[in-house]
C-alpha cells in the first residue's frame, strides 16, 4: 500500500513538529548541562589550563626523548583566569550549557532531518543517506575530540606562554577562553566534515577526483599554513600532529568523491590490459 502524498501544508507541519522536538531536547539537555556545568566546567573545560591535562603528559615523554622539542614536563603550567565583567559568569554558565547540549544532539537533529527527507527519497536513496548521516555523525564528534585534545591545548599552551616583554604578566579572560575553546573546537567538528562535503558535491557533479588531484600542492601549503597558524611553535613534530589529520581528510575526499569520465575510461582500459 503506498503512502498518501502530502501536501504542502502537510510538509510544512511536519516541519513545524520537527523543529519543536529538536527545541524539546535542546532545552533538556541545556537543563542537564546547566546543572553538572560547575563541575563540567572544572574537570573538562578548564582541563586545558593545568599542567596535568593528559595531552601534556604524553609531550613530556615524547620531549625527552626527542631532542628540540618545547617543554611540556612544567608542573607548574597553570592559566591565570581572570573575569572583570560582573554579569559574565552567569551568562556564561547559561551559554555553554546550551553549546554543549547542541554538541550531544546533533545526531539526534540528523535523525530528525532524517525523518523529515525520508518519505520523499527512494529505497536506495533511503539507504545511501542513512550511512551519510551516521557518517557526518562520526566524523562530526572526532572533529570535535581533536579540537578538544589537540588544536586547542597546543594553542593555548603556546599563546599563553608567548611573552612580548617581561614586565607583561599573561592573564586570560573568562570570555576570551571560552570564545577561543568553543570556537576550536566546533570549527574542527566543522573540518572533519570535509570529506563527507566532498562526497556529496560529488554526487551533484560539482568536485571530481581530477580536482583534488590537480591542486594537491597547493592544498599541502595551505594545509601547512594553516597548521603553523594553529600551532606557531616552530618545531616540525608540532607541526605535523596538526597537518597530519588535515592531509590524512584531504586524501580520505579524494578517495569519496567521482571520478572524471575519463580517468574511468582510463581504468577500464588498464584493467583490460
Amino acid at each position: 500500500m503506498s503512502t498518501p502524498e502530502m501536501s504542502f501544508w502537510d510538509h510544512l507541519e511536519e516541519l513545524r513538529w520537527t523543529l519543536f522536538r529538536v527545541v524539546i531536547a535542546l532545552f533538556i539537555f541545556a537543563i542537564g548541562g546547566f546543572i553538572i556545568m560547575p563541575w563540567f566546567f572544572d574537570n573538562v573545560i578548564m582541563a586545558p589550563s593545568k599542567a596535568h591535562f593528559f595531552l601534556y603528559k604524553w609531550m613530556c615523554q615524547i620531549s625527552q626523548s626527542i631532542p628540540g622539542l618545547p617543554d611540556f614536563c612544567d608542573d607548574k603550567f597553570s592559566v591565570d583566569m581572570i573575569n572583570i565583567d560582573l554579569t559574565a559568569p552567569f551568562f556564561r554558565h547559561l551559554s555553554t550549557s546550551f553549546w554543549i547540549a547542541l554538541l550531544l544532539i546533533c545526531p539526534y537533529i540528523l535523525f530528525e532531518v532524517w525523518r523529515f527527507i525520508s518519505p520523499a527519497l527512494y529505497e536506495h536513496e533511503k539507504k545511501n543517506v542513512r550511512w551519510v548521516f551516521l557518517f557526518g555523525s562520526i566524523m562530526f564528534f572526532i572533529g570535535c575530540v581533536v579540537g578538544y585534545g589537540l588544536i586547542f591545548p597546543m594553542t593555548l599552551r603556546f599563546l599563553y606562554g608567548y611573552s612580548l616583554s617581561s614586565v607583561i604578566h599573561n592573564s586570560v579572560s573568562l570570555d576570551s577562553y571560552m570564545d577561543s575553546f568553543l570556537t576550536m573546537i566546533f570549527v574542527m567538528g566543522l573540518v572533519f566534515e570535509m570529506p563527507l562535503i566532498s562526497w556529496l558535491l560529488s554526487q551533484i557533479g560539482i568536485l571530481k577526483k581530477s580536482f583534488f588531484k590537480t591542486y594537491r600542492r597547493h592544498a599541502i601549503l595551505i594545509l601547512l599554513i594553516l597548521a603553523a597558524i594553529i600551532t606557531p611553535t616552530g618545531d616540525p613534530f608540532t607541526l605535523s600532529l596538526v597537518f597530519i589529520p588535515l592531509y590524512a581528510l584531504y586524501e580520505f575526499s579524494i578517495f569519496l568523491v567521482k571520478a572524471d569520465p575519463k580517468e574511468e575510461e582510463d581504468e577500464v582500459s588498464l584493467d583490460k590490459i
